[in-house]
């Protein structure tokens, strides 16, 4: 093949490869983003993205160990305190309490 027809692919193959770069910077961007909001070191996860080919393996490490976390923190999400008084009304509406008794508390816990 003659050398004048290697140069017609020369600025396609150049396209496709500053094309490829753009593509994992953002897509390195995107991680490193979401990967902040998580609470996860953003900057660990989003270099490796950009290294050619290990930056899918990355990605895919990435995306699964996002979506363990999420589960992981809903499993272990702690139930909101009640207060006192919410206490004191679902024992008054199971009707473990008489309404004397109920009020009397009541008024004890607005004094504390």
């Amino acid at each position: 093949m003659p050398y004048y027809h290697m140069m017609d692919w020369f600025p396609f193959m150049g396209f496709g490869t500053v094309f490829a770069w753009f593509i994992s910077l953002a897509v390195a961007y995107l991680v490193y983003k979401d990967a902040e909001t998580r609470n996860m070191n953003g900057l660990l996860w989003g270099l490796p993205i950009l290294i050619p080919w290990i930056g899918i393996l990355f990605l895919i490490l990435y995306l699964i160990m996002r979506d363990s976390g999420r589960r992981i923190a809903a499993e272990s999400s702690v139930p909101a305190r009640t207060t006192a008084e919410e206490v004191l009304d679902e024992r008054y509406a199971k009707g473990e309490l008489t309404r004397e008794i109920y009020q009397q508390m009541k008024e004890d816990l607005k004094k504390s």
